[in-house]
């Protein structure tokens, strides 16, 4: 059976007015959205009408246009929410960074992204720009991400790659699959992932698997320092992400019975 074009291309046209009113930022009119969208102005009104009813889109009388509504700040806390780790895990991270004086993170895998669970950071270590909880991270340029394709069979790789691919980031970004998978191997052979300003430049970090049930790894602890301070402390850096994987594995298994495996 077909799905009914008229509800999905309503869906999809109200989506497409939430990113655009998320792109133009507050007060874009309706007649700037309907430019932006090549769409009927009277059928942007309606799909505003409905997402300012629903609480997706605000109407901004002082600039007599529309910005994102609350429901949508709603919906990003409660992924991030889903995504966060049990309370001890986090007192995990967050004692790695006051010990090491590094912002200390944990990866996981949601599906087929890898999604940045947590992180424990503060002003004078703070996380890399766009490094940030419930958000995807490219599993290609992070140490964490490095981590969780290792174990992985070339086609598994290939096809968590896919959706994103392996876009340049830095000119150190490794960007072609033949340079990633000679990486993944040095991942299985070291059993910590590392990146120097493949992410971010001037940036560089390195994560530990945690092993979870039939040793399989869902996620990954990670640092991340400036370059300069990494070479000069690498590893310090990398037996504290090993100690603190080892010690979210306990505490996610402590966990686990403690919920009767739920």
């Amino acid at each position: 059976m077909e799905p009914d074009r008229g509800t999905g291309t309503s869906i999809t046209r109200a989506l497409r007015v939430v990113e655009a009113v998320a792109a133009a930022g507050d007060g874009v009119t309706a007649k700037a959205i309907a430019r932006r969208l090549g769409s009927p102005l009277p059928t942007v009104y309606r799909a505003l009408g409905t997402l300012v009813q629903e609480g997706y889109l605000v109407r901004l009388q002082e600039v007599r246009g529309y910005g994102l509504g609350y429901r949508i700040g709603e919906l990003q806390r409660s992924l991030v929410d889903q995504v966060r780790p049990a309370s001890p895990v986090r007192t995990i991270l967050h004692e790695v960074h006051e010990s090491v004086g590094a912002a200390c993170h944990l990866v996981v895998f949601r599906d087929t992204d890898i999604v940045v669970a947590a992180v424990d950071d503060c002003a004078h270590h703070a996380r890399p720009d766009g490094f940030d909880v419930g958000e995807p991270t490219p599993a290609h340029a992070t140490a964490g991400g490095k981590v969780l394709l290792a174990p992985l069979r070339p086609a598994r790789v290939s096809e968590l790659l896919t959706p994103y691919g392996m876009p340049r980031l830095t000119s150190r970004t490794l960007v072609e699959r033949r340079g990633l998978d000679r990486e993944l191997m040095r991942v299985r052979s070291a059993g910590v992932g590392v990146e120097v300003e493949e992410y971010r430049p001037g940036i560089a970090g390195v994560a530990a698997p945690v092993p979870g049930p039939g040793g399989a790894v869902r996620s990954a602890v990670g640092v991340t320092v400036t370059r300069a301070e990494f070479a000069a402390r690498r590893w310090e850096l990398e037996v504290a992400v090993r100690e603190a994987a080892a010690r979210v594995a306990r505490a996610e298994t402590d966990d686990a019975r403690a919920t009767g495996g739920h």
